[in-house]
């Protein structure tokens, strides 16, 4: 497994924002609600790891870094099994971001997992990325940026 780097964590943050009071925070998704750092079900050390409800307490800014590192590692464990071993640490933290906000079972089905484990230098990597700015149907400009973002962390040397 590749070491999750500040840089990935950071990118995760930038595009989810902080939010300390549960909100509705899906648009596609009327029973989804978010917390944190785009946090939807909290970790098994806290409430049990229900999913967030709006009547849950507010949180603090140590407990929602602390959710997104927990659900950092989860993703990772998952796709790293999914993905070739040979990946560097902004190419796996590309996928995670791309996982953290789409899920890893929608990249275990995509093209876009495809092309990486057929030769993760693939320019064409990037417009698998950009397929995945949808939601509902409508394309989102905050998930054209997020892509684009995430394209670029992928592809950018360390």
């Amino acid at each position: 497994m590749i070491t999750i780097t500040p840089a990935c964590i950071n990118l995760i943050k930038n595009f989810e924002g902080l939010k300390l009071k549960p909100y509705h925070g899906k648009a596609d998704r009327a029973d989804v609600f978010t917390v944190g750092y785009g946090t939807i079900k909290y970790p098994p050390y806290y409430l049990r790891g229900k999913m967030v409800a709006l009547t849950d307490p507010v949180i603090t800014e140590p407990q929602a870094e602390d959710f997104l590192r927990y659900e950092v590692s989860q993703k990772s464990a998952a796709i790293d099994l999914l993905l070739r071993d040979d990946l560097n640490p902004n190419q796996f933290g590309a996928l995670i971001s791309f996982a953290y906000n789409v899920g890893e079972n929608a990249l275990k089905v995509s093209t876009l997992r495809a092309k990486v484990n057929k030769n993760p230098k693939d320019k064409t990597i990037r417009a698998e990325f950009m397929k995945w700015v949808h939601s509902n149907g409508n394309v989102v400009d905050g998930l054209i940026t997020r892509r684009g973002l995430e394209a670029d962390f992928y592809f950018k040397l360390f």
